[in-house]
């Protein structure tokens, strides 16, 4: 069996645009389906994609960890977001070859199930970009959780932290805090809340001033409450926090977790599997987390192919937490993708299908090509015009 052609499929959907892998071997109607979504540099990942093939065609698809081998050293060049993306999304759609040329699913071929099954969160919105990163007020707030859990989940997470510098307002503060109360009193006790920092505040301080304010509402953890990539900064936060700390989404690979781990910097870690180095590396950067005594939530607001692939690495993960999905965040989610999700009382269920069990519909992703994303970045911009985290 051998890589006969690697492609991509841009599905815009509103808030980012879906890439698709499409890996093709030789033998008749076999092939695999990935997906290597990163948000505003949907070009540049299609790119990579398109230069990493040459590197693979010709190879056998089922030598996963010998093509990664190849990616990451043939390509000469450290790979940083954009190439790890691409790499991830092609090497998830050699593991769907792998399950579909043996019949069986993928999270047998990790291991078999540590669990029964997947619990699952999601946003204010069902992904909606603005009531996720606009809904700063109390009612409307209290409006958009009930309207999650009212679709049966049983964890949310939510974005109201103030575009911070280096310190904190007490208005800012408070509100924060009256938002967090409110949250917690129209929702009960039963349902998980999660509030994601963004990574905003730029200092231990003003991050530790937040996450005091929200303490009193019981959050399941807080994430990225500095920016991940300082070892020593992330664990000030982590050993004063009277909250659980998660971070990850923007580290790539193992190599960048290490520090953090080492340092007890994090109770959870939140890689991104489309992004971090596929399937293979989020399962060495989980056993790297177990031994540190760090759980793992991955992270992933992107398309239902990643969605899937979250879902094969979770039942075969023993240190998972809790998964991040954002099913129906267009009306056609359902019709693009032949996904094997089933959702029951906020848990995905076990599914049965060989390789990830999905199948694109083509002509469907073909109605929704390549958008420019609404550059809501824009927005994280101090009143003195200071330019902050997002």
């Amino acid at each position: 069996m051998k890589i006969t052609a690697i492609r991509t499929v841009v599905v815009n959907a509103e808030m980012r645009n879906w890439i698709f892998v499409k890996v093709e071997t030789n033998t008749p109607g076999l092939y695999g389906w990935g997906e290597a979504t990163l948000e505003w540099k949907t070009r540049a990942v299609t790119g990579a994609v398109a230069d990493l093939e040459p590197l693979l065609v010709g190879r056998d698809p089922r030598d996963i960890e010998q093509a990664v081998r190849v990616m990451h050293k043939h390509g000469f060049w450290k790979m940083g977001s954009i190439g790890a993306t691409a790499i991830s999304g092609i090497e998830v759609a050699l593991w769907d070859i792998l399950g579909k040329d043996l019949g069986v699913p993928v999270w047998r071929l990790l291991g078999g199930k540590t669990r029964d099954v997947v619990p699952v969160y999601t946003h204010l919105g069902l992904g909606d970009m603005t009531a996720v990163y606009e809904t700063m007020q109390v009612e409307p707030l209290k409006e958009r959780a009930l309207e999650v859990v009212e679709k049966g989940y049983k964890a949310l997470k939510v974005v109201f932290i103030p575009y911070t510098h280096y310190t904190t307002t007490v208005k800012g503060v408070d509100h924060v805090a009256k938002l967090m109360a409110g949250l917690r009193e129209a929702v009960g006790d039963e349902i998980d809340i999660m509030i994601d920092f963004h990574g905003r505040p730029a200092s231990a301080s003003a991050a530790l001033d937040y996450i005091n304010a929200l303490a009193p509402g019981r959050p399941l953890f807080v994430e990225e409450p500095v920016p991940p990539y300082d070892p020593l900064l992330m664990a000030e936060v982590t050993q004063r926090s009277p909250v659980p700390i998660a971070t990850g989404e923007r580290l790539i690979g193992r190599t960048e977790f290490e520090p953090l781990f080492r340092a007890r910097a994090l109770h959870i870690a939140q890689p991104d599997i489309a992004h971090t180095g596929g399937l293979s590396e989020a399962r060495k950067i989980a056993a790297a987390a177990e031994t540190a005594g760090v759980g793992i939530a991955p992270h992933n607001p992107l398309g239902p192919i990643a969605g899937v692939t979250a879902l094969h690495f979770d039942i075969a993960t023993p240190n998972f937490v809790i998964q991040e999905e954002m099913s129906g965040a267009v009306p056609w989610y359902d019709e693009v993708v032949d996904s094997p999700i089933r959702r029951v009382d906020g848990a995905w269920q076990i599914p049965d299908r060989p390789g990830l069990g999905i199948e694109v519909n083509e002509a469907v992703a073909a109605r929704h090509p390549f958008q420019q994303e609404v550059l809501h970045t824009r927005h994280a911009v101090m009143p003195d015009g200071t330019i902050v985290d997002w």
